[in-house]
């Protein structure tokens, strides 16, 4: 099986909002956190994704906050670690400490400003609505910190503008290694449809891994198509909490199963941690999945 048979499955373990009110096996503590990356790694994820958070669930940018959920993952397994940046109200330089201090394999990018709201069709009203302010040079910044520390940028685009802004930071020498996710069904940014998919995979520069993130319900839908159209998939409580309407998932663990299963159906194999290190041009480690 070659190269591009392989599906790179990452699990995001926690986000930033979700709470246990909604869903019990949402994980806060970084014991709690390693525990769920084990089970994704341990279902086929080859990455996890985490925020930090406070004991209570507050989400945290605490140095050590994050060097605790760093030291408790890898006592548990050789997962490759994606960590956060993104964030609303929070200065630039707090938003990359634990990224010069910790050195993750990857840490997220987000690639543009935009609304971000949830809107609510049976209250005819907005749960939430915020600007999320990403200047130019504020993801500058984040590049030069990232490149100075090693860090792999995942460049998050929640718009077909925020892929095609990859372009000048190329032509400008500040992106050259670097993966593309494409979230999809925040309301603000792209509709979470496969017909969107389709198109803004293309504007992806050619060779570039890139991962679709879709949230809620219509996030196998969209699993689906990246499957087909040779993409990387993310899950996770993070992004969406069931299995299939009214199946809630016990944890990250059957979400990354799920994930697993639907890639073998198209003809695709998860990636090993090895394998993913290769595929987005990592440093390669020697580790076997239990």
């Amino acid at each position: 099986m070659g190269s591009s048979d392989k599906v790179v499955i990452t699990a995001a373990l926690t986000g930033v909002a979700a709470s246990r009110d909604q869903c019990e096996w949402i994980p806060y503590t970084p014991e709690e956190i390693a525990d769920e990356a084990l089970r994704a790694y341990n279902a086929g994820a080859a990455i996890v994704h985490i925020h930090g958070r406070e004991p209570d669930g507050a989400p945290s940018w605490r140095v050590e906050v994050f060097r605790e959920i760093m030291q408790e993952v890898r006592k548990r397994c050789p997962v490759i670690i994606n960590f956060s940046t993104g964030a609303i109200g929070v200065d630039r330089d707090t938003r990359m400490g634990h990224i010069r201090e910790l050195k993750p394999e990857i840490a997220a990018l987000n690639m543009g400003t935009m609304n971000y709201a949830k809107y609510s069709s049976r209250r005819k009203s907005f749960v939430f609505s915020v600007v999320f302010q990403n200047p130019f040079d504020d993801i500058m910044f984040f590049l030069e910190t990232m490149r100075q520390n090693g860090v792999k940028p995942e460049c998050e685009c929640f718009d077909l503008g925020h892929a095609e802004s990859i372009l000048p930071l190329m032509d400008m020498g500040l992106l050259d290694s670097f993966q593309v996710s494409l979230i999809m069904g925040v309301v603000g940014g792209m509709g979470a449809t496969a017909r969107n998919l389709a198109h803004v995979s293309t504007v992806v520069p050619s060779g570039v891994a890139w991962q679709v993130i879709g949230l809620s319900k219509e996030q196998w839908l969209l699993v689906a198509t990246a499957l087909a159209l040779g993409g990387n998939v993310r899950v996770g409580l993070e992004d969406n909490f069931y299995l299939s309407p009214g199946d809630m998932a016990q944890g990250n663990g059957p979400l990354v199963e799920k994930a697993v299963r639907m890639a073998r159906d198209a003809g695709r194999e998860p990636a090993t941690v090895d394998e993913a290190k290769t595929i987005l041009k990592l440093s390669q480690v020697t580790c076997k999945r239990d």
